[in-house]
């Protein structure tokens, strides 16, 4: 395996307590080639609970920048990626390492990585080893389990964004990606670029993986799992039983879901022609779903 200098893209908002166990975790890494470098970029939303002063106590080489509560989280990966590039550190030495970016260190991968994701000890070995196989121009996807081991985030197939189940032993290809652990070469990043602005929270993942595709860039989903969803329950979306529908479309409509603006962007970029019958789709499903859910309780 060729030298690698790793940029650890992350984003956080009022997680204290998973953010730093999922830098924990990234740094109990095992395994990694002999002079792989790791430089972490951490982008903070706003938190009010003191991560960003935690993250600087615990792990001095991070480089942790705050910003607005107002700023999504795809626009803070992207903060945190021009961050990368840019040459910024933090404090240097430690297990993480100083921060690789600039022209005299540059990174040779970018890893997206959710702060609510504790990565096992043999992840990152295993991304670097499926993305040596694959090839320069791939892109590697790290499948997440929750607690019970039922697979939540990974890759994504067809067009109707199938979640994608990692083999044991063997990479599986997939279309389009969740962006909870993902490997983006230099040579993808110079074809794809990071997500796109126009995406706020979801559908950028998916964007990127689209676009990726279509710039003639392959994407797998690495065997095994990479690591672990920590934290507590997600918050009832517009599934949730017994709402009304004036409230399911409410939610699913909201930015947590499909904000209508960036699902119609998304729709006539990836699925033209049939992008107006997407489009209109999943609310109907709601509103049908919802009605139903009401009628026979």
């Amino acid at each position: 395996m060729h030298s690698v200098h790793l940029a650890v893209l992350m984003t956080s908002h009022d997680r204290r307590a998973r953010t730093l166990s999922a830098l924990r975790a990234l740094e109990e890494q095992r395994g990694l080639p002999a002079g792989t470098t790791l430089g972490v970029h951490l982008v903070d939303t706003g938190s009010t609970d003191g991560t960003p002063e935690a993250v600087r106590l615990r792990h001095p080489a991070v480089e942790v920048m705050s910003v607005g509560a107002d700023v999504p989280r795809n626009q803070a990966l992207r903060i945190a990626s021009r961050n990368s590039r840019s040459g910024g550190g933090g404090g240097g030495g430690g297990p993480l390492g100083a921060a690789p970016g600039g022209p005299s260190h540059p990174w040779t991968h970018q890893l997206w990585l959710d702060d609510g994701v504790d990565l096992f000890p043999d992840a990152l070995v295993t991304l670097l080893r499926t993305a040596e196989a694959a090839g320069p121009e791939a892109v590697v996807v790290g499948a997440v389990r929750n607690p019970y081991g039922d697979t939540v985030y990974s890759g994504r197939r067809g067009r109707s964004l199938t979640l994608v189940e990692p083999g044991e032993h063997r990479p599986e290809p997939c279309d389009t990606y969740d962006g909870r652990v993902v490997l983006v070469s230099r040579a993808v990043y110079e074809l794809v670029g990071d997500p796109d602005k126009v995406f706020r929270h979801r559908m950028g993942d998916y964007d990127h993986g689209c676009r990726a595709r279509r710039a003639g860039v392959s994407a797998f989903v690495a065997p095994g799992h990479a690591g672990e969803c920590v934290g507590g329950p997600v918050a009832p979306g517009s599934r949730e039983p017994g709402i009304g529908v004036r409230e399911a479309l409410r939610r699913v409509t909201s930015g947590r879901e499909l904000p209508p603006r960036q699902w119609w962007v998304y729709c006539l970029r990836h699925t033209w022609p049939w992008a107006p019958y997407l489009m209109v789709s999943p609310y109907a499903r709601t509103a049908a779903r919802a009605t139903l859910g009401r009628l026979r309780g």
